[in-house]
């Protein structure tokens, strides 16, 4: 998938250095909203094994990964977006996650990136509910939410622990409205 700012690239081994290139250049930058991570983590034989996991469960349909190039220089990993915990039946759900470049931040990528996704989502997996957590001082996450059209849900008390805390979170969900 991709347009013309952005491109998705599904998990692939051979992106295991870009990824953790990404993750080395962006340690400080990701670190107040994700959980701690090991030394270990910023180490390509570890981003290998999370792209391996990211495949295979691609492949079972419980969850899509990608990963982000801009257009304007191939060369670079400069996000990811993904859907997790995808469920089909009655509910017909998945939890979706994002994170962007500390450089690419107030260009426009993130809210591109998620219209992609929820595109994805309702069109190719034929998906009725995205559910998206975020804590409530990530303002700029929240705006991207409410442009692509997410609306509040409540708050979720200690709901992640990020960085070391349990965080409240706001439930933010899109539906598809082409299913009713």
């Amino acid at each position: 998938m991709h347009n013309e700012y952005i491109q998705f690239l599904p998990a692939d081994l051979s992106l295991a250095k870009q990824v953790t290139d990404y993750y080395q250049r962006n340690r400080s930058f990701l670190e107040e909203f994700e959980p701690k991570r090991s030394e270990d983590f910023f180490s390509i034989e570890h981003q290998k094994k999370i792209l391996k996991k990211e495949m295979i469960d691609f492949k079972e349909g419980v969850s899509a990964h990608f990963y982000l190039k801009p257009v304007e220089n191939p060369d670079d990993i400069i996000g990811a977006i993904g859907l997790s915990g995808i469920v089909y039946g009655s509910f017909c759900s998945a939890y979706l996650g994002y994170k962007l470049d500390k450089n690419f931040v107030g260009r426009g990528f993130t809210t591109m990136a998620v219209e992609m996704m929820v595109e994805y989502a309702f069109k190719e997996l034929e998906l009725h509910r995205i559910e998206a957590n975020v804590i409530p001082r990530n303002k700029a996450s929240l705006r991207v939410l409410e442009k692509c059209g997410f609306v509040n849900e409540g708050l979720s008390k200690y709901y992640l622990n990020v960085h070391g805390m349990w965080e409240d979170h706001i439930r933010m969900v899109k539906i598809n409205s082409a299913m009713h």
